[in-house]
Formats: C-alpha cells, structure tokens, sequence
C-alpha cells in the first residue's frame, strides 16, 4: 500500500498519474479472482435439517431454500470405506497431484488424438469441486475458468479440507446432495456405518446421477458398482491380503443391498418444524442433523389424529381449524404441537400455526387476575364479590357493561365460585382493584410478550380477553401455575440453551396452589359447566375455558401434576362459529388428550395450599354458617381472618346489589333475607304545595313471600295485606321504614321537605341532595 500511494504522489500529474488510478482500480477488481480460496470460504451454511424425536424416530427433513437435501459430516466421520470408493472412482491419485493431474490430462489427450473422439477424463476431485461451486458451460473459456478455480482452491486448502467440501456436496440423485444426506435416504444410517457394498454403490452414483438413479435403473448402477470395485482393487483399497481380491469384489458385487429408505419429507409435526427451523435461523446456530427433538413422536401422530376427528364432529357448527400444545410439567419440555388439521392443505389455511397465532384468549387470563389480586390482598380467599350489573365510563366510548353470554346474574359469589364458573363481572371488578398497568406488567412476566401496548389501550377488558395471545403463550403461562409459580423455559430440543427464555414472576407458592385447587374444584364450577361436563375427568386437574367475542375463538387450558395441555378451535378467517364454547369446541380435544396421557397411570393429588385454614361456611353468605343456612360448604382462610370469621355473622348487601335483587323473583339468597329495595336509606323527597294528594312514594322490598309482611313507619303498623309493596301519601317529616316477616328484618330512614315552588310536570320529584352514590 505503501508503494501504491508513494506511486500517486510521483505521478499526481497529468496521464501518468489517471493510467496509474487506472492500474490500482483494476488491480483491486480482480484481486479477489487471484485470493486462494480457504475453508472457510465455502463453507455450506444452507443445509436441509433433519428431526428426530426424543427416541430417535425420524420426524421429517426440511430442504435448503434451494429444496435441496444437504448434510454436512466432517471428513473423520465418514466410513474409510466410502472415502476409498470415491477416490477410487473419480481420482485415484488424489493425494499425489496438484490441482491439476498432467499425467491424466496427457494420457486423455492421446487418447482423444487417437479416437478422435474424447476417450477419458482428466478431471480431477480438485476440478469436480471447483465445477460445483462455479458451474460454468461446457467450453474452452469455461474449462479454463474451473482450472483458475481449482489453483485457488489448491493454494488455500489442504487435501484433506478439499476431500471433505467434495464429499459433502456430491450429487446423489434427485435433490439429496453429500454421503450424509445419501447414506441416511438410502440406508437409514449415518455415513460413518456405510459398509464396502453400501458405500461402493453410493460412490458408483455421482458420475451421472440421473442415468445411476437406484430406484429406476438398478442395473446400472450395479453395472457402476462393479467398475467401483474393481477401480479399489487396482488402487489396493482391497488388498490381496484377502483370499484373493477378485472374488471379494465379486462377493460384494453380489452382495444383496436393502434400501431401507426413511420416508422423504415430513412424517410428523411440520408446524413444529417449521416453527423450530426458524428458531435456529434466529440464533444462528449450525446445529448438525439430525436435530433430537422433544417431541413424542406416537403421542404427536394421537394428537393429530384427535385434531381432525374433533373438527370432523364441528364442520356443521362452522368449525374448520384447531391446534393443541401437550408440555412435560417437569422439564418444561413439549411432547406434542398440532398447528392446524392438515399442513399440506393450502385451500384450508392448512400451513397456518394455530399454536403461534395471535388470537383473543377469552376467558383465559382470569385465574392470573385473581392470582394477582389474592397475592396483594385485595382479596380474600373467601371474599365476596357482586355479580350484578356494572357500568363503567370509558372517554370517547359508550359504558362499558360487562355481562357472561347467559346475560345472567348470580348476585354474591366467592372468589372461588366467581372464578370457577369464569364470571365476567366480579373479575373485571377484580382487575379494577389490581390495576390494569400492574396486571399487565405481571402478563409480561410470565411471558405475554405480545400483550405490547398501552393500558389505556386494553381496558378493564384485559381480563376478558381483550389482547391477543398465542397458545403457546398460554401453555407457558398455565405451566407455571402447575409448577405453583415457578417459571420455567418450555423446550423444544434437547439442546436449546440457546433460545430465549421469558422473565420468571417471583414465586407464591401458597396462592398459585390456591388457584390450582379452584381451577380444579368441579363442585365450584357446577353452575357453568354442570357436574359432569367434558371439563371433569376420573383424576384430578385444574382446567379453564375461554371464548373469544362473536364466538370466533374457543380455548381450553389444564393441567394434571405430570402434563399441561393446551387447545384451540376456531377458523383462521375469522369467521365466527355457530352454538360453540370452550366447552363444547376446544374442551372435548382437550379431554381427549388429557385422557389418552394419563391412560396407564393416574396422576397425583395437587398439593393443598400451605398455610391456608380451611373452615365451613355458608356457600351464600360466605360466613360462619347459621342454623338456617342451607348449604355448607369448605373454604380457605387466610389466619389471620379467622378472628373475624368467628365474630361477624351479618350478612349485609351493598346498594350495589339493589338493580339485581329487584330483578329477583324467587332465590335461596332472598329467602332468607329481607330487602328493602324503595326508598333508599337517606333519600330525601320534596312535596310540593296542592299535589299532597297525588304524591305517592312506592314501599318495596325483596323477601319471601310466602310469609306475610308488616310494615312499620315511625314505629306505627301500616299493612299487612300486601307482601312486598303499597304506596304510601307524601307528608313532610323524617321517617323510619320498617318492614317485618317472622324472623327476619329491614329498616331504612328517609326525609319529606315542603318545595317552594310547584312542579313543572306531574309527580313527585327527588332533590339533587338525595343521597344514593351507588346507584348507576
């Protein structure tokens, strides 16, 4: 360089110094036609990959972009016989000559001279190598060029490094290229087990792929194979230290061969495979096939076979896609991923992953709320939640009103019941008490990474499915509840470091088994889901269901203490499907697997929360149970709300529950409780001057009615005939309101003003001081 630019400064004038710029320019173009070429600079970064699963049993082989099938095998472990076959055949005296062999290349030109026609070759390993890397045509120029090329790779590679690119690119019919890639087509074996007459047959191939194919023309080749071994006797490949090399050679000739040959393309799984490829495309990795999986593969072909049954049994509910995700509790490790019904039908969306597409989850993010909730305190285990309508102000959008599918309220429910039976309105109550950021910020950890916007964004919907997820995401999730917090990796080979992992949530032991002991309780979620849904199996396991709005998504995530299964059913085209749930789309896929896992041996019992007391309760109340109390039921308690459970025993609703008791016609709940639902403690009415008479206030209550009412004003009796509503005649003054059946009771105060002008309309009205905040 030095002497280049000290070359510019003496000839910085005039055409000297433009033909010198010239010169360089030139120079450094065709420099790199004058490099050697070294190892490293042809090294075969696109190669097929093949799968196995965790047993050894082939799962596919997925082609080079080119839809070639190339493996790469390092030159000590290929059979030496092999290698003596090859050099036998296409250059005996590889190791004695240069790039070029000129003993070769004079005897061929002889021959030609005599012939006049070309008799022989002299193309030599080195030769054949640089032809593959650089295919130029048939001419004189083109002949010329191979042999620069093959000088170059003669001045940067070693003869062991040529043999072995050589090798590893070898044409072995159809689209199968390299002694690895042949050896485990043809014989189901890796190149280093290829014996005399397997690998003299694989060497007899290269010369014309095509005209030697083994499947069409197998006389041929044996034809070639014959040459092959001959051509190793003459280079004492087989020596005559045998009983005598010709009639080992013939042996071998007539050596019976079986192509035992695996199956081409994918056997199993091709989501998976796919999803894994690329995965390692991402790392960058040089992962040598065949890649050891930890899929089973008998489980897998089960699984598939369940996914296209299930969609059979829903085509005329306008069901046509699923997918389904089968994980070791233990390891993290994933035994079974279904991505749709068929891979290979594009007509069907066949080559979407149902496993990593984003879809609504529904349902299923609810026992993560609740977790959150529970692990902060916010709740109680045996808190009571209202299940009644709810109206929340969204800016620039309608209220939002949560409500279930069934449009049904339950009124107060526990933490349990709420989440067993996936009620909508208690777990956005929930959320609200979390915190839509704080949730959010928990999805996150336990790896919902594309849960990426805002909070404003997703809402108190978050905890109804308002985000997308993917069934992988899920899985993970649901995995750590089964390891009760812990968080692990799921895996996918038995050498995957490599891969990113998700953060790990702090562990909470106690409350994550709380959640499993929920989500697996059937009794709980009877009201649902019935007794004996598809939901309840002859072992334990914890289960949800999710269903996306407009019915487009339908999901069903569980768990025993051995395996986490996930499944979906839905259409990818977004199409909604017809009288389908959770629980009749996704669930009967997802019973199915889970049966079929456990088939042999039952699971165990999931651990009951530590720390937690459990005690009886009244299922309504949620307190200390009564004599009257019709149902009594086991509930955990956090200690230190023993003292309080042994002390409080009035059950009092909130005014939040007044628009759902009024809807009330007959429940366990109003049966053994006496509401007065109009007016409302501390209301204050206005009575106008001349319309005393018309002004009327409505006395009404929630009660049994089969039992007589008393009403009490002022510590007066009113009636007696009407059980659950009269009209009483404004009259200013302040007033208590009591209204008696047997045992039970309700009292609420009002006050009746003089207003100072008439009213406008007819009718009484209420002043804006009335008192009654909770009313929507």
């Amino acid at each position: 360089m030095k002497l280049i630019l000290r070359s510019l400064f003496q000839f910085k004038h005039g055409s000297k110094f433009i033909l010198a710029l010239l010169v360089i320019c030139l120079v450094i173009r065709l420099l790199p036609y004058f490099a050697p070429v070294r190892a490293t600079d042809i090294a075969q970064n696109q190669l097929a990959m093949q799968f196995s699963d965790r047993n050894g049993l082939p799962l596919g082989t997925l082609l080079t972009r080119d839809q070639e099938h190339t493996s790469v095998v390092p030159l000590n472990q290929v059979s030496p016989q092999f290698i003596h076959a090859i050099l036998a055949a296409e250059d005996g005296s590889f190791y004695h000559h240069g790039a070029l062999d000129m003993k070769a290349v004079m005897r061929a030109g002889k021959e030609a001279i005599h012939a006049k026609r070309i008799v022989s070759g002299a193309s030599t390993i080195t030769m054949q190598l640089a032809r593959m890397l650089d295919p130029v045509p048939r001419s004189f120029s083109g002949k010329l060029s191979e042999i620069w090329l093959s000088w170059r790779l003669a001045a940067g590679m070693n003869k062991d490094e040529i043999l072995s690119a050589y090798i590893n690119r070898l044409p072995m019919g159809g689209n199968i290229y390299g002694v690895e890639a042949a050896a485990q087509t043809y014989f189901s074996i890796p190149a280093s087990e290829l014996n005399l007459a397997q690998a003299s047959l694989l060497a007899a191939i290269p010369n014309n792929p095509t005209y030697f194919n083994p499947y069409e023309h197998w006389e041929r080749l044996k034809q070639r194979q014959k040459y092959v071994l001959n051509r190793m006797v003459e280079e004492k490949y087989i020596s005559g230290a045998m009983p005598t090399a010709a009639s080992y050679t013939a042996r071998t000739h007539t050596e019976k061969v079986v192509f035992q040959s695996r199956p081409q393309g994918i056997i199993a799984a091709p989501h998976f495979l796919f999803w894994l490829a690329n995965q390692f495309d991402k790392a960058q990795t040089e992962e040598n096939s065949p890649i050891r999986t930890t899929i089973n593969r008998p489980l897998q072909q089960f699984v598939e076979a369940q996914v296209q049954q299930v969609i059979s049994s829903l085509a005329t509910n306008n069901v046509h896609d699923a997918a389904a995700l089968v994980i070791d509790n233990y390891t993290g490790e994933v035994l079974a991923y279904v991505g749709s019904p068929d891979y290979f039908n594009e007509a069907k969306l066949g080559r979407n992953d149902g496993v990593q597409a984003l879809r609504q989850p529904g349902s299923t993010l609810k026992p993560f709320v609740y977790e959150l909730a529970l692990e902060k305190r916010l709740i109680r285990p045996n808190t009571i939640l209202a299940d009644v309508p709810a109206r929340y102000a969204i800016p620039g959008a309608r209220l939002y009103s949560p409500t279930d599918y069934t449009e049904r309220f339950l009124g107060p429910v526990r933490v349990r019941i709420a989440l067993a039976n996936s009620l909508n309105v208690p777990a956005v109550r929930v959320l609200e008490k979390v915190g839509v950021e704080t949730f959010l910020e928990r999805l996150h950890q336990l790896g919902f990474e594309h849960l990426n916007q805002t909070p404003e964004h997703y809402g108190l919907g978050l905890t109804l499915g308002s985000g997308e997820v993917s069934l992988w995401e899920l899985a993970h999730a649901y995995l750590t509840i089964a390891r009760f917090g812990d968080a692990t990796p799921i895996v996918s080979t038995f050498s995957n470091s490599r891969l990113p992992t998700p953060d790990s949530p702090l562990p909470n032991q106690t409350i994550w088994q709380l959640i499993t002991n929920i989500l697996s309780d059937n009794h709980a979620r009877a009201t649902a889901f019935g007794v004996d849904s598809v939901l309840n199996l002859p072992f334990p396991v914890a289960v949800k269901t999710g269903t996306s709005s407009n019915f487009r998504d339908t999901w069903t995530v569980g768990f025993t203490t051995d395996y986490t299964v996930a499944t979906w059913v839905g259409n990818f085209n977004g199409e909604p499907m017809r009288q389908v749930s959770g629980v009749t789309g996704a669930a009967p896929l997802w019973n199915r697997i889970m049966l079929h896992l456990h088939e042999h041996q039952e699971p165990a019992a999931f651990p009951l929360p530590e720390g937690l007391v459990q005690l009886s309760i009244c299922a309504i109340s949620g307190l200390r149970p009564t004599p009257d109390c019709t149902s009594v039921v086991q509930e955990y308690f956090y200690p230190e709300d023993k003292i309080a459970y042994e002390g409080d025993n009035k059950f009092n609703l909130l005014p939040e529950y007044n628009e759902w008791l009024a809807k009330q016609q007959q429940s366990s709940l109003v049966s053994t409780n006496l509401r007065i639902l109009s007016p409302h403690h501390g209301d204050l009415f206005l009575l106008y001057p001349g319309e005393e008479a018309k002004q009327k206030l409505e006395f009404k209550l929630v009660g049994n009615k089969s039992l007589p009412v008393e009403w009490w004003l002022n510590g007066e009796k009113l009636d007696t005939n009407s059980a659950n509503s009269l009209f009483w005649n404004l009259r200013p003054g302040k007033w208590t309101l009591e209204a008696r059946s047997g045992e039970m009771t309700d009292k609420v105060s009002f006050q009746v003003e003089l207003a100072n002008i008439k009213p406008t309309r007819r009718g009484f009205s209420i002043s804006n001081s009335q008192v009654n905040g909770n009313r929507p």
